[in-house]
């Protein structure tokens, strides 16, 4: 049986900023990610930090 409120993160997102590489820098939870947790991310480029709420679509 699946449960609907696990998603998975992408590892690498696009800087909204510079457009450069930011990738996520929040561990995994115990029990897995779920619709609603929050999700860090660092830019390489321009070091900036990025919290993002996972939602249903993000899968």
């Amino acid at each position: 049986m699946q449960d609907d409120n696990k998603i998975k993160p992408a590892t690498t997102i696009v800087c909204v900023d510079c457009g450069g590489p930011a990738t996520l820098i929040t561990f995994e939870p115990e029990l897995g990610w779920e619709i609603g947790d929050v999700v860090a991310y660092r830019c390489r480029d321009c070091l900036d930090r990025w919290d993002l709420v996972l939602e249903a679509d993000d899968n």
